[in-house]
């Protein structure tokens, strides 16, 4: 890789300016208050085609010559690149060929058959970008067409960079010095290309990644001294799951990024909850990462001024149900376990009565009743109203089954299960 500096995203912005919205860089009060610092938000969500992708995929395929665009564009995206990249051949009128994971939300494969219209075509394959990105550079290169990474290109971290431009010639106009600015890491083009222009404009501010706990692909390359590939990972945030960082990217991270830290997925619904809750936003798991990792630095940025980019806001709505079920569950609220009850009439009366809280909660019972048995098994969900009162309820559970199950700790019953 060629030295890559502020100057290729500079130049990215020349090519960008008349192409992309400039988002909005907003105060906010809600998070301000929350966090004793000054939150600002650099709302990529509404780019045009709700996420920050398509200026990196713009750039990229711009810089392609006539005849390369004539053959034809591949790329491989969990939704947002995908976007980007049909956005820009629509527009371009090039043809192009889009892998995208078979576990991609509905709602964004919608998104780039509207963007792309007639000159792209979907092909949904592996359960991963990962396996998703093998299968489209394998076609690119028996077709003879040019295979547009979502990362690994230095024509995309520049166009993801422009981001910075903007933030920067925002802050300047209302004398603002930002301290630290927080960005989403998945392949790590967004991240990299943030850092390169925030360390030439504002050596001082910090610059933190920050990536889902269960595809932390970043922070294992630092460790190792180069990208690795994650054995599993968990694929919630569909935006950033990614199994093994681009070696551009990653050279360019170690090198301008201050640190790289990583957000529990349920810390994610938490946020994406409150964003829509408290601040009207709609933000998909990617786009909630930099507001999710202020709860883990709040002391570190209390009387600070703070940047965080809302990558993106494609969030498919039927995932609400899922987002809300794994926020009660990362803080301690929701639990579901395997109960055995007496097979005579009262036993849930009993169990209500003796077991839970007085604002506890059932929010699952399934029970099957046979008639030669003294007791059966039954699935409950219970929603305590405090968290501090489960150590109460496992004390209450033991004495009304000793052998009762807890399915947060046995993940294979719980998937059948829940």
């Amino acid at each position: 890789m060629n030295e890559f500096s502020f100057q290729n995203v500079e130049k990215a912005y020349e090519v960008l300016k008349e192409v992309v919205n400039k988002t909005p860089l907003q105060y906010d009060q809600y998070l301000s208050e929350k966090y004793e610092a000054q939150i600002y938000l650099k709302r990529e969500d509404l780019q045009k085609v709700r996420s920050f992708k398509l200026r990196g995929a713009y750039c990229a395929i711009e810089q392609l010559s006539e005849e390369q665009q004539k053959s034809g564009i591949v790329c491989a995206s969990a939704g947002n690149h995908a976007q980007g990249v049909a956005f820009t051949c629509f527009n371009k009128q090039i043809p192009a060929t889009i892998f995208m994971p078979s576990t991609t939300p509905k709602q964004k494969i919608q998104q780039v058959e509207f963007f792309g219209r007639n000159f792209i075509e979907i092909v949904l394959t592996g359960d991963t970008f990962d396996e998703s990105a093998a299968a489209a550079q394998e076609f690119a290169k028996n077709n003879g067409k040019s295979f547009i990474d979502p990362f690994n290109n230095e024509y995309v971290i520049a166009g993801q960079g422009t981001i910075a431009v903007e933030i920067f010639d925002e802050l300047a106009k209302q004398n603002i010095q930002a301290d630290y600015l927080l960005g989403a890491v998945g392949g790590g083009g967004l991240i990299s290309g943030l850092a390169t222009y925030t360390k030439h404009i504002s050596p001082a501010t910090k610059v933190l990644g920050i990536e889902p706990k269960g595809a932390a692909s970043m922070q294992a390359a630092i460790k190792a001294g180069g990208p690795v590939n994650l054995e599993e990972i968990e694929k919630f945030v569909d935006g950033a799951a990614v199994a093994e960082v681009g070696e551009k990217t990653y050279q360019v991270t170690k090198k301008y990024v201050d640190d790289v830290i990583s957000v529990d997925e349920g810390q994610v619904c938490g946020t994406i909850l409150e964003l829509y809750a408290k601040l009207a936003i709609v933000a998909e798991p990617a786009g909630a990462l930099s507001v999710s990792a202020l709860e883990s630095i709040k002391e570190e940025i209390k009387g600070k001024t703070v940047v965080c980019v809302i990558s993106g806001g494609n969030n498919d709505i039927s995932r609400m149900n899922e987002i809300e079920e794994r926020y009660l569950i990362f803080e301690g609220l929701k639990h579901y376990f395997v109960v055995n009850f007496p097979q005579r009439p009262g036993a849930l009366k009993t169990f209500v009565n003796e077991i839970l809280g007085p604002n506890d909660d059932i929010t699952r019972f399934e029970y099957v009743k046979k008639g030669s048995r003294g007791k059966g098994p039954v699935l409950v969900g219970i929603l305590l109203n405090e968290k501090e009162s489960f150590s109460t309820l496992v004390a209450k559970l033991k004495e009304f089954d000793a052998n009762y199950i807890d399915l947060q700790q046995n993940e294979t019953l719980y998937t059948l299960l829940i």
